[in-house]
């Protein structure tokens, strides 16, 4: 059943009973408060993987490159210039008039000491993909470093402009211990340059960031414009939209279809396309205690029985469109045309059928975000006699989960760090690491030459390999592109952009 969404009345009447915060937001006390029904514990973009933390990431912290989303470019940042040297090792010249938050002047140690510390595996990066393409990192000078590579990795400047942040010399060093023996990241003041600063943390309430007053000038991210910005947590959609109608809040996003145009009168709704997709992982190995999905035919039966294209147009949005491949289609080298699987429930019912399941079976199935997708799932399947039992829970304890291969199958969803790349999402599920259910020598293979391949042409050709396999094992269904609704106050001059990553640095007021 799809959850039951209040009246703009019903929320205003629901904010002033709870005693929204309203004091707090909007023009007059210069904050822009945001939310989502996410808790943040750990403000670092190296040891959370959620959303939010790539957008505090971009808030709090600078990386050495900038890529402008109006013409692909990648611009100077902290860095001045870049040369490659050879296939593996990248020269950088560095600013010499940027300051972290905390005073210390930054110069090329502070790059060396970043990377080489997310670079070794030991330091337990949560988001290790993104960084372990680098090997190394030397100070040629005051403000000159070398990045080294593995080997080659045409994707280095995507993954430098939007997923390697940097950290003052030392920032890890001094971290209090877990009882497992591992360094507390959590307990440490998050310090950047960029333009916003770290003011406080109440974990599963709120986060509050100051402008920073000393950001750097001519940066392509501009200057920060508005005073304070607090993210909230806060679990239930109705609560967000009833705070937003009343000032409690100035944004928000992911509100389903039919109520964000209906608050389009009274407030600013946009619809626009993310680089996010939505996909279902199937444990095709049966290593979860359910064993209906090692049958091929069991997981064709389930993709034939969902109407993805309904759930695209009818509820995500007019932007969302229904995806054939393990990818993004306007990420690099992401082929659609691969094996697909469209509607037919009578295609489906027969394959069950001939998969010794003529009366069905029921089974569990694991999500974390925008629960009425998923229900919209089960609802197709139900029509042809697949049970399924929701297990809807927070992002982090289902990632725990599927890391353990528990999930009989997940629906979950990856904006791929925003990186235009198909290694930043395909080679990430599909390499062999903790993702991967299917482990295929075959896909593993191509994923490896595409991703270290400097020829456009080839690198092309390896993942249409890759992708091709993984859709006509079915390993995953791909779903659809997601394409949020944003919704946010008169008073608030807001760009939205297709990357997924608000840029409230560049927000100011009416």
């Amino acid at each position: 059943m799809i959850r039951k969404l209040m009246t703009a009345a019903a929320m205003v009447a629901l904010a002033a009973s709870l005693g929204t915060g309203k004091a707090m937001a909007g023009k007059a006390n210069d904050t822009l408060v945001w939310a989502t029904d996410r808790e943040q514990a750990v403000i670092d973009p190296y040891y959370n993987n959620t959303r939010e933390l790539v957008i505090i990431g971009q808030t709090i912290w600078d990386m050495l490159l900038f890529r402008d989303l109006d013409t692909g470019e990648f611009k100077p940042l902290l860095a001045t210039s870049y040369k490659w040297v050879n296939n593996t090792t990248l020269d950088f010249e560095l600013r010499k008039d940027v300051v972290f938050h905390n005073g210390k002047k930054f110069n090329a140690d502070d790059v060396a000491y970043t990377i080489n510390w997310v670079a070794n595996k030991d330091n337990g990066v949560l988001t290790y993909k993104n960084v372990s393409w680098m090997k190394s990192a030397e100070k040629l000078g005051e403000h000159k470093v070398r990045i080294n590579l593995h080997k080659p990795f045409p994707a280095a400047l995507p993954y430098l402009s939007n997923a390697v942040a940097i950290m003052p010399t030392g920032h890890y060093d001094n971290a209090p211990k877990k009882p497992d023996g591992k360094p507390d990241i959590g307990a440490i003041k998050p310090v950047g340059t960029g333009p916003y600063k770290f003011v406080n943390l109440k974990v599963g309430e709120s986060l509050t960031m100051a402008k920073n007053d000393n950001y750097l000038k001519g940066s392509p991210k501009g200057q920060p414009q508005i005073g304070n910005l607090v993210f909230r947590t806060i679990k239930e959609m109705n609560t967000q939209m009833a705070e937003l109608l009343t000032g409690g809040l100035d944004w928000m996003w992911d509100v389903p279809k039919d109520q964000a145009e209906k608050l389009a009168s009274r407030v600013q709704v946009v619809n626009a396309p993310t680089m996010r997709v939505s996909y279902i992982q199937f444990d095709t190995n049966g290593k979860s205690g359910q064993d209906f999905f090692t049958k091929k035919k069991v997981r064709q039966a389930f993709a034939h029985a969902v109407n993805r294209q309904s759930i695209a147009k009818n509820m995500v949005g007019g932007a969302s469109v229904v995806t054939h491949s393990a990818c993004h289609p306007v990420q690099f080298g992401c082929a659609q045309d691969v094996p697909q699987w469209n509607y037919d429930p009578a295609k489906a019912k027969k394959l069950l059928a001939e998969a010794g399941y003529p009366n069905g079976f029921t089974f569990d199935l694991y999500a974390y975000r925008q629960r009425e997708f998923t229900e919209a799932v089960i609802g197709d399947l139900a029509k042809v006699g697949i049970k399924a039992n929701l297990k809807f829970m927070q992002y982090r304890a289902l990632r725990d989960l599927v890391w353990k291969n528990q999930t009989p199958v997940n629906h979950m969803t990856w904006g791929s760090n925003s990186i235009p790349d198909v290694s930043a999402i395909t080679s990430h599920f599909f390499s062999g690491g903790r993702d991967d259910f299917a482990k295929d020598p075959d896909v593993i293979k191509s994923l490896e030459i595409a991703d270290t391949s400097t020829d456009p042409a080839l690198r092309r050709k390896e993942y249409k390999k890759a992708l091709s396999k993984i859709s006509g094992e079915l390993y995953w269904l791909p779903m659809f592109t997601y394409a949020k609704y944003y919704v946010f106050s008169n008073d608030l001059d807001f760009k939205v952009t297709p990357d997924e990553i608000p840029r409230f640095y560049t927000a100011k007021w009416k």
